[in-house]
Order: C-alpha cells, then structure tokens, then sequence
C-alpha cells in the first residue's frame, strides 16, 4: 500500500526511485479495498475480502525494527548541560514515573550511545599511552625517580584541564578526554626538556644547587616557547564558531588549561623536586 521501489533513473549523479503504490483511492476507502480483484494462477480473480479478513483498526504509520526487534524511537537534543548527566537524569525519573510492561525495555543510542562506546575506549587507551611513557621515559633515564618527576607533570596538567573545563562550563566529553591525551605528550616533553638538561650539567661537573639554578634559568625560554606555540596553535580552534567547532573547544580548552598548570610545575616546582631527589640518592 505504501508502494515499494521497483527500478532507479539515473540524472547526472543523483538516482531517482522508481516506484509502484495501490491508488490512493482504493488505498483509503475500505469498501474498495475489500473489493479489490486478486489475479488466480488458473485465471479468473477473486475479491481480496474472500480470503483474507479485513478491519479497520489504528495502529502505526510505519514499524521500526532494529537486530529483529520492534523499535520506537523518541528523539531529543540537548543544549547547555552534559550529555551524560542529561542521560543519567532522564534515567532516573523514566524509571522512578514509568512501568514498562513485560517485553519492553528502553535503550538510550545516538550520540550518548557512541560517546559511551569511545570514552570505553580511552579507559583502555590513557593507561597504556601512561605506561608506554614511562617505559620510554625509563630506558631513556635510567632512574625510577627521574621517570616519576616527569611524569609529576601529568597530573598538574589534568587538574589545570579539569579547571578550565570547570571555568568555561563545558563538560568532559570525548573531544576533551582527546585533549587529554594530547595533553600528556606536552606535559611530559617539558619535563623531559628540564631533567636532560640537568643531567647534562651534572655530567659536566657542576654542583647540584647551581645545576638546578643555571638548569632552570637556561631551560626557561625553552619551556615558555613550547607551551606559547602549543597554546597560539589552539586559538583559532578556541574561538570557533562554525561547523565542528563543539568538538574542537573542549579539546582547545583542556590542552590550553592543562599547559598552564604544567608549565608552573615545571619552572617551579620540579627544579626544587629535582634537587631533593638528587642529594637523598646520594646519601
């Protein structure tokens, strides 16, 4: 009744549908309908009321079916708040003024469907990206303690992410778990940048208070121009406004706020940490 596509037109690039549906006028008078002629293999017809049953009875438009199920679906977007916590509010409040019956059962997809799906992903992929830096780190350093005053930076980095995500009321999305990861990588470079140096003047024969005083006044402009070219690279991604830019802006603000808390951390505070793992291994 609704008609079903028998054949395509070609036009330029495009196809156009061919298709055979019942006359609308049959379709919609019942008498007609009842009355509709069914063609016999031994020739002849047959009106269409002789050998089925038919009634009149509302139902739906068109039936749904997804993996051999009936499926109803109910769309909404949302503006302003996360996504997660949209889901996991509307859950609480189906399940506290809902009863489904027996059989059915409600599935939240779409976009919270494939964010679930990929932040599953990063839980197995930070831990190893985190493991794989250290691994690299250590054969790189031969120290444990060295490795771990690196990695101090990831950390700070992630708290100063947190704060900003916080600050520009946005909220932990994938693009931002992203921004996450990536925010690793600059984290760790700058630390990387500070220790081999101080190690390079330790190899050289200097003292460890004027190692960790020229180290930090020599890797200063270093450090400074990593985090200023990282951070002037993100702008444009800051302040988009077209197609795509919801997933540019968390990833631009975690990595922008990230590269402030590290950055202190390595001017500041891991040249004093460096110092103080350095003479408690030589004793």
């Amino acid at each position: 009744m609704e008609g079903i596509i028998v054949d395509t037109i070609p036009q330029g690039n495009a196809r156009t549908p061919v298709m055979i549906r019942l006359d609308s006028d049959i379709a919609q008078n019942y008498e007609k309908f009842r009355a509709l002629e069914v063609p016999l293999n031994e020739g002849g017809s047959v009106p269409l009321s002789s050998i089925a049953t038919i009634t009149e009875t509302e139902g739906p438009v068109q039936v749904l079916r997804e993996n051999n199920e009936r499926l109803s679906v109910v769309r909404s977007n949302v503006e302003n708040r996360d996504l997660v916590g949209f889901v996991e509010e509307a859950k609480q409040k189906i399940n506290s003024t809902l009863k489904l019956p027996k059989g059915y059962h409600i599935v939240y997809g779409g976009e919270f469907e494939n964010q679930q799906r990929s932040s599953a992903r990063l839980m197995a992929v930070v831990p190893v990206s985190i493991a794989v830096i250290f691994l690299i780190l250590f054969f790189t350093f031969r120290s444990i303690s060295a490795t771990l005053l690196i990695l101090l930076n990831i950390p700070f980095a992630v708290t100063g992410g947190i704060i900003s995500l916080f600050l520009s009321g946005e909220y932990l999305s994938v693009p931002a778990s992203v921004g996450f990861i990536a925010l690793f990588g600059i984290a760790v470079l700058n630390g990387v940048v500070m220790v081999s140096y101080f190690n390079t003047l330790l190899g050289k024969g200097m003292t460890i208070d004027d190692t960790v005083y020229e180290g930090a006044r020599r890797r200063l402009r270093p450090v400074l121009m990593t985090a200023f070219i990282a951070a002037l690279g993100l702008l444009p991604l800051l302040f988009a406004s077209g197609v795509g830019s919801e997933i540019q802006k968390p990833l631009a603000i975690v990595v922008l706020g990230g590269l402030v808390t590290s950055t202190i951390l390595t001017l500041l505070i891991l040249p004093p940490a460096f110092k103080i793992i350095y003479k408690r291994g030589q004793k």
